[in-house]
């Protein structure tokens, strides 16, 4: 029952993190939007990676709830099927990254041998799954127009915002290790997730 409950407590982090960060991205990345729900610079995707290497199958559950928080209350509120699809395909994709990373790169649980060119190559992986499994979604349901334009843009996105949340925190952790021990130790006494 414990396990269960930190799980689900995970998975709803992930999803708090995630819209979070889907809010913060309209504000910030309003002009770069390509069409509604695909933008040139996306900070979702890569707390959908980082969550999903993280936590694995927890933050792919939570992924799937502020998905479809997001697509059944902002993106398609009068499309149910577009919705729930939306939701499911946005977390089958990091997940799908996730585990492809675990066994062809061989990533340790507790990613200890998470190189610089694993990330990268984690977040290529990741783009390439989301945007694969979206536009065949879209091609599959007459969305043809814009598919090739669409491809190219939901990828791009999904890259730059990957590669911008990876290197934040990169450089956030940079900075934490150059703190004395003592401030180091301070600084998680005075975190809030006590």
């Amino acid at each position: 029952m414990d396990n269960i409950l930190g799980q689900g407590k995970w998975a709803l982090a992930t999803a708090i993190l995630f819209l979070a960060s889907l809010a913060v991205n309209e504000w910030v990345f309003t002009n770069l939007e390509f069409v509604r729900g695909i933008n040139w610079i996306y900070l979702p995707a890569g707390i959908r990676l980082v969550s999903t290497l993280i936590l694995g199958l927890p933050a792919a559950m939570g992924l799937l709830i502020g998905s479809w928080i997001a697509c059944f209350f902002y993106y398609f509120p009068d499309d149910l099927v577009r919705s729930v699809a939306g939701g499911m395909m946005a977390a089958a994709a990091p997940y799908l990254a996730y585990r492809w990373a675990r066994a062809a790169l061989r990533l340790q649980p507790d990613l200890s041998n998470l190189t610089t060119w694993r990330l990268i190559v984690c977040a290529f992986a990741y783009a390439l799954a989301n945007t694969t499994i979206h536009h065949a979604w879209f091609f599959f349901q007459g969305e043809r127009a814009a598919l090739a334009g669409g491809f190219v843009a939901m990828f791009t996105g999904d890259i730059t915002g990957s590669l911008f949340v990876l290197y934040t925190l990169k450089a956030v952790a940079s900075m934490f290790r150059r703190l004395p021990a003592g401030a180091r130790a301070n600084a998680i006494k005075e975190s809030p997730a006590k």
